[in-house]
């Protein structure tokens, strides 16, 4: 598929960044034709509990390792920078300001949220979203005036069960998630000793 951008945005909380994050990524770079995406750990997330969530720089390094030898992906500051809550509306604008064409890559399972979201009309108009499967919903399941015209770019790809929260647990629990989040992730995550316990109510 030839498209009219050519730099993706792929906001979230990335506590951790796991596997299906980095292929969500590679797809939406084949499937779409970007040039590359760029990973924007969230600072204040305003729709995740703060409860076992690190600190923002922790899960900044988690992510540039990640990427850190991937030649199209790389990794931003631009919402730790800014302070305050993490909005996707804010962070879209801010980085139209330093690239011509964006697009935004999200879950199907946080977009089908999109009107919790700040001045979700503003968000949807503002650039494509390519939409990764997520949470069991389907194309026909976005519908409504607030998709009406805009710009949505589904991929074609299996869903991937892997989820941050799993992976959280399982550490605390002292099981593998070697097959879950890219080795220098796991090296990071054991080094730190990171998630060694679940809080309660997460």
């Amino acid at each position: 598929m030839s498209s009219s951008f050519r730099v993706g945005l792929f906001g979230g909380t990335f506590n951790p960044v796991h596997n299906a994050h980095i292929k969500v990524a590679e797809e939406a770079m084949d499937q779409i034709g970007l040039d590359k995406v760029i990973l924007i750990p969230s600072k204040n997330p305003p729709h995740k509990p703060t409860r076992g969530l690190l600190d923002a720089e922790v899960r900044h390094e988690m992510v540039r390792l990640a990427v850190e030898d991937e030649d199209h992906f790389e990794v931003s500051r631009v919402e730790i920078e800014r302070g305050g809550p993490s909005y996707t509306v804010d962070t879209i604008e801010t980085m139209k300001e330093k690239f011509a064409r964006v697009a935004f890559i999200v879950g199907a399972d946080n977009l089908i949220k999109i009107d919790t979201w700040k001045q979700p009309e503003k968000l949807l108009s503002g650039c494509p979203f390519i939409i990764a499967p997520r949470g069991g919903y389907k194309k026909e399941d976005f519908v409504g005036d607030i998709f009406e015209g805009k710009d949505l770019r589904f991929l074609d790809m299996d869903e991937i069960s892997i989820s941050s929260t799993d992976i959280r647990e399982r550490v605390a629990k002292g099981k593998s998630i070697k097959n879950m989040v890219p080795r220098p992730v796991l090296n990071y995550i054991l080094q730190e000793g990171l998630y060694q316990k679940v809080p309660e109510g997460v």
